[in-house]
């Protein structure tokens, strides 16, 4: 069953293309049995991205904004309730400990059905944006690489502990603008202590941890998280999802087939996925359980996954 549990459009992004409905009814094409929807939380004005300055948004613009997100996508959900299964959510952005407030009323505010947690500012300065900023960030870092990644994982703990979030965000996208990608972590013993910590961390309150394939699609060999992550953590028993992360309709379910490929050869044997049902495992969202499928199950899927053979 092809799901992906991390998405955005261009009507609620201004990084992304299409609609939402758009994006929704790609999935439907694409014989996608779940989808999530995970908007990104609207942010201070501090903390606006250079698209938005340009734009003239503020923070009561993004706010707006968010709302309409989730009341679109409620009436989706309901539009396309036999066709597909839509879960609503959000993907949160850590960025200061102030971040907690603003987050912990959105989840208060809206019925949601999970969010992602997820880093993309490191010393309030965008990590991902464009590599002037990444340079900024690894500046007020110290200077190396590896002193960033240290703040990066360092955030990411404070999330964790914070938010305990039912998905964790492209965990490793620090390694996306740096001087080299494909890089090992295992090289910075300090870097590396630190993510074995984290992956603990969410071992034990049983989250779960994306394989995102938008890794690939940025040129990348290996999804996020890189393979050596993936196998420290399913030796500590942790599960993964599977997400496309997509921000528009052209990266509905793209490189999926190397993800599984990626996966399969990683020593993961099944995917877990959030669905509704009577078994709440977080008690923040109701009604919503857990379920995984094998990788031999989504195998039988080869016109989705594997459009060019397997």
């Amino acid at each position: 069953m092809p799901f992906s549990h991390h998405s955005h459009s261009g009507q609620f992004c201004l990084h992304a293309e299409n609609t939402l409905e758009e994006v929704v009814q790609t999935a439907v094409s694409m014989q996608m049995d779940l989808y999530a929807l995970t908007e990104h939380m609207p942010r201070d004005n501090e903390d606006l991205y250079p698209e938005e300055v340009r734009s003239s948004y503020t923070a009561a613009t993004l706010a707006k904004q968010f709302d309409g997100y989730f009341h679109e996508a409620q009436r989706l959900q309901k539009v396309y309730a036999s066709a597909i299964k839509l879960l609503i959510g959000m993907e949160v952005d850590w960025i200061r400990p102030s971040s907690l407030g603003l987050i912990q009323g959105l989840l208060g505010r809206y019925p949601f059905d999970l969010f992602i947690g997820s880093v993309h500012h490191v010393h309030t300065i965008p990590i991902d944006f464009d590599k002037k900023l990444y340079f900024e960030a690894r500046e007020k870092a110290g200077g190396t690489n590896e002193q960033l990644a240290e703040d990066y994982f360092d955030l990411q703990y404070e999330m964790l502990k914070a938010l305990k979030p039912p998905i964790v965000g492209h965990f490793d996208l620090i390694r996306l603008l740096s001087d080299d990608p494909e890089a090992s972590f295992v090289q910075w013993t300090g870097v590396w202590q630190k993510i074995l910590r984290n992956l603990d961390f969410i071992v034990d309150y049983e989250g779960l941890v994306e394989l995102n394939s938008a890794g690939l699609r940025k040129g990348m060999s290996e999804p996020y998280p890189k393979a050596e992550i993936c196998k420290e953590f399913l030796a500590r028993g942790g599960a993964f999802t599977l997400s496309d992360d997509s921000h528009g309709i052209k990266q509905v379910g793209t490189n999926y087939g190397r993800c599984l490929s990626f996966a399969e050869k990683t020593g993961i044997i099944s995917i877990t996925f959030l669905e509704k049902g009577a078994a709440t495992k977080d008690s923040r969202f109701p009604g919503i359980s857990t379920n995984a499928v094998s990788l031999v199950e989504l195998k039988e899927r080869p016109g989705f996954f594997y459009p060019e053979g397997f």
